[in-house]
């Protein structure tokens, strides 16, 4: 049995280190291959609930010491995350006078927390992984309150916002399933830390689900708009790691912090934007596709990112 763990922990690794390469893969699958994943959609909230409940059984009590060690950091890489991703996403809708269904969408994804990629492409990149899943931790518990209200700030130009709507939503998907999870860490945690290399997987295995299904769901409308919707989330993502970069540098953050925070503020829980979309926008479909694209896209661009920053370390030291 502890072989099968094992070779099943490897996979996990195997599959998390190349989550970017794994959701194109399934992107362009679901887009020739509609009727095998259109049915996903019907269980986005599910697969994003049970995405979290993993992240939750793979925090320690002992992560939010971060927290306290580096408060500097993680409030420079909190307060960017929901202010420059948020602006940025509304700078672009009104640039480039995006229909209301993408408007709301690029919004939607620039007012979500830091998702568990950034993580992965921080260890990728050799930054500081403690405080990348630190900021990661106090982003999402911060989400059932910051999420909502900057939606509702700044999509209510484009829609009607309905604000507890959103916030239940949020809880029911995201804060619930990590607190379960910390809670179920912290009771069982010898038994978790035995399973704990095999589950980044459920996070893998559920995020893509929930992106295949939206490609194809809307692989017509891709085709249509996919270059604008594109273009939008490359720069919406770029413009999120510069700034994080440069506030960070500006601030004299260390390098490897620096790279963490530019990471985290740079990428999004886009997943969450997706079932939002779903969730509290039915009548604007196409408000789910500026999510997907960018969980394709900023796992591409953080690859890059933490490549050129593991080189740019080595010359640091």
């Amino acid at each position: 049995m502890e072989n099968i763990v094992n070779k099943i922990g490897k996979l996990s690794s195997l599959l998390t280190k190349y989550i970017g390469v794994i959701i194109t893969f399934f992107s362009v699958l679901a887009f020739f291959w509609q009727d095998g994943f259109a049915w996903t959609t019907r269980y986005t909230s599910v697969f994003l609930g049970v995405a979290m409940f993993g992240m939750g059984l793979t925090i320690h009590m002992g992560d939010f010491q971060v927290v306290f060690s580096r408060p500097k950091e993680v409030i420079i890489g909190c307060v960017a995350q929901y202010t420059v991703m948020p602006l940025v996403a509304w700078i672009l809708a009104v640039v480039f006078h995006l229909p209301q269904d993408l408007a709301i969408g690029v919004i939607l994804v620039g007012c979500c927390p830091g998702g568990t990629a950034s993580n992965v492409i921080t260890y990728i990149a050799g930054g500081d992984v403690a405080l990348s899943v630190g900021m990661t931790i106090v982003s999402t518990l911060a989400a059932p309150l910051m999420t909502p209200l900057l939606v509702y700030s700044l999509a209510g130009a484009w829609v009607e916002v309905s604000f507890w709507a959103m916030v239940l939503s949020v809880v029911k998907v995201i804060l619930i399933p990590v607190l379960l999870g910390i809670l179920l860490r912290s009771l069982f945690g010898k038994q978790i830390q035995k399973i704990s290399d095999i589950l980044p997987l459920i996070s893998v295995v559920s995020i893509v689900m929930i992106i295949s299904g939206i490609v194809a769901n809307n692989a017509e409308k891709i085709v249509s708009c996919g270059v604008l919707v594109l273009g939008v989330v490359m720069l919406h993502n770029l413009f999120g790691m510069g700034i994080g970069l440069l506030a960070a540098k500006l601030l004299k953050v260390e390098y490897s912090r620096t790279t963490a925070i530019a990471i985290e503020v740079g990428m999004q829980n886009s997943g969450l934007a997706v079932s939002l979309a779903t969730a509290n926008f039915a009548a604007n479909p196409l408000a789910t596709l500026p999510g997907a694209i960018f969980s394709v896209w900023h796992n591409i661009s953080g690859s890059i990112f933490a490549g050129i920053r593991r080189r740019g370390m080595n010359t640091e030291q």
